[in-house]
């Protein structure tokens, strides 16, 4: 798939044209294969409405994702296939109506995976249908005359809260995967020498560090020489049954006065989102600015592989702009890279406290954890 942009032409570009008017984005009255300024804003809302980056730019995630909008559950016989999973809209609407019965899907990410076959096959079993793990005709029509066990509420996210409960507040034994951006060939954002591949990496393995001295498993999804995608690093994660997942990345942008530090977390951007996700990009964002001074760009919804297709919570950070001469700056040195790190470790220890006897923001140190975890199984007041 070619990246496609305002000015480009040909068939590809009128099939994007077409989907967006199929799905009432665009008006179209007179076929054309022009990408222009209409088709331009009409991707815009379309990324703003799926979570993704709203740049006007149709590449591989916003095509997939036009292609996904354009099925409604009933158009086509889902099945599990393990080679190529079957990913769409009527998916997402399959999973949140198995969530809604009481049948455990997981993530309604759109992906029609082991899981979500297991819960067909809960519910076809339980109703008296064929068992065979695929959505068809008959099983459709018994979803859609059958009343939810549970309405509002999201049961997967509350699922989510509940085993961050049970877990307890303690990080030893917690499995925790640090996902480095970049690598390999692909540096990422490179200026004046300083590239995102390598800062992350460092700042990963000083995370690595600081979380094995609490007694926490933590993995990397890349070496200094490779670059998975964000699909073998999402299933890297769930084969290692992960407790959270930690992406690191910093940022660029054409201004040079761009700065500051945002977190990411699972959210379509029309009001489905990980509330444990949520939750852990606020306290990593609050750490990170009181230990830093970096300026505040806010905790934001998004649907990005590595946050949609993970089983467990998903942050992603983007710490600086190495666009920014500051930013830069202070990112080649290691001791803020340890500084974050530290703001991080002690943002997941938060999340497990669930505001129990809890310290200011910026004033837990490492020390103090260290204290904790050697200690008993309460935390320090």
């Amino acid at each position: 798939m070619l990246l496609l942009r305002r000015g480009d032409f040909g068939p590809d570009v009128a099939e994007v044209r077409a989907t967006l008017t199929r799905l009432g984005l665009l008006s179209d009255p007179q076929p054309s294969q022009v990408f222009d300024l209409p088709v331009e804003h009409a991707v815009r809302t379309f990324q703003q409405q799926r979570g993704l980056i709203t740049d006007g730019l149709v590449g591989p995630a916003t095509y997939r994702a036009l292609r996904d909008a354009t099925f409604n559950l009933g158009d086509r016989p889902l099945a599990f296939l393990m080679s190529q999973p079957v990913t769409g809209d009527d998916v997402s609407a399959l999973q949140e109506r198995l969530l809604e019965l009481g049948y455990d899907a997981g993530r309604a990410n759109g992906e029609f995976g082991h899981q979500t076959e297991q819960a067909l096959r809960s519910f076809q079993r339980d109703y008296g249908l064929m068992v065979d793990g695929m959505c068809g005709p008959n099983t459709v029509r018994a979803l859609r005359q059958l009343q939810p066990k549970v309405r509002g509420g999201r049961p997967v996210f509350l699922r989510e809260q509940e085993r961050v409960r049970r877990a307890g507040p303690r990080l030893s034994g917690k499995r925790i995967i640090i996902d480095p951006g970049h690598g390999g060939a692909d540096r990422g954002v490179v200026v004046d020498g300083v590239s995102e591949a390598d800062v992350m990496l460092d700042l990963a393995r000083k995370l690595e560090g600081k979380m094995a001295a609490t007694g926490m498993e933590a993995l990397l999804t890349r070496g200094p020489n490779h670059c998975p995608d964000e699909g073998e690093r999402a299933r890297f994660a769930n084969e290692a049954g992960a407790d959270l997942i930690l992406s690191l990345h910093s940022d660029a942008n054409r201004s040079a006065l761009a700065s500051g530090v945002a977190s990411f977390h699972f959210g379509t951007g029309n009001g489905t989102s990980s509330t444990v996700g949520e939750a852990l990009a606020g306290f990593i964002q609050r750490e990170i600015v009181a230990r830093t001074g970096l300026t505040d760009c806010g905790t934001h919804p998004k649907s990005w592989d590595m946050l949609r297709m993970t089983r467990c919570t998903a942050v992603r950070v983007e710490v600086g702009y190495l666009t920014n001469a500051g930013d830069r700056q202070r990112l080649a040195n290691p001791s803020f890279r340890d500084v974050v790190a530290e703001g991080i470790l002690v943002a997941v220890k938060r999340l497990y406290l669930l505001g129990q006897n809890d310290q200011p923001t910026g004033t837990f140190t490492l020390s103090d954890l260290l204290k904790h975890e050697l200690a008993t199984g309460t935390t320090p007041r």
